[in-house]
């Protein structure tokens, strides 16, 4: 049995449906798009969520507090596609807010996706924050 390969097409979809998502604080169709075994890393956070459970009550207690995403645009995107998954990553320029105003910032994501079923489901999440220099 051989392993399929995704297209670049179908995994910017993927990514696509999942940053769509978030711009509109959908909740529950961004955490559609994420494995219940998925991981996310992100810079701001003291430590890695383990499990898309443990993001969904972090998600929760930001919408609680006022947050909420105002615009998200991806740009300078790679697909590296490889037999059972892709790793796509961008950077991403995200608007909020909060109850201290609006904030923006650009960072790097890497996004990993597996084939679930044959559909993309994202099993790892990474946010870097970009350096001032950059």
């Amino acid at each position: 049995m051989s392993i399929r390969t995704p297209g670049a097409a179908e995994v910017r979809a993927a990514a696509a449906a999942i940053v769509d998502a978030f711009a509109a604080n959908d909740g529950e169709r961004y955490f559609a798009a994420f494995a219940r075994d998925a991981a996310f890393v992100f810079h701001p956070e003291p430590a890695r969520l383990d499990d898309r459970a443990s993001y969904e009550r972090l998600w929760e207690s930001w919408r609680e507090s006022g947050w909420a995403v105002v615009a998200c645009d991806s740009e300078d995107v790679l697909v590296q596609a490889f037999p059972g998954g892709a790793v796509f990553s961008h950077t991403v320029a995200t608007r909020i807010r909060t109850a201290d105003g609006e904030e923006a910032y650009r960072e790097r994501e890497s996004i990993v996706f597996r084939i679930d079923d044959d559909r993309l489901v994202a099993v790892h999440e990474h946010l870097s924050a970009i350096s001032s220099a950059e």
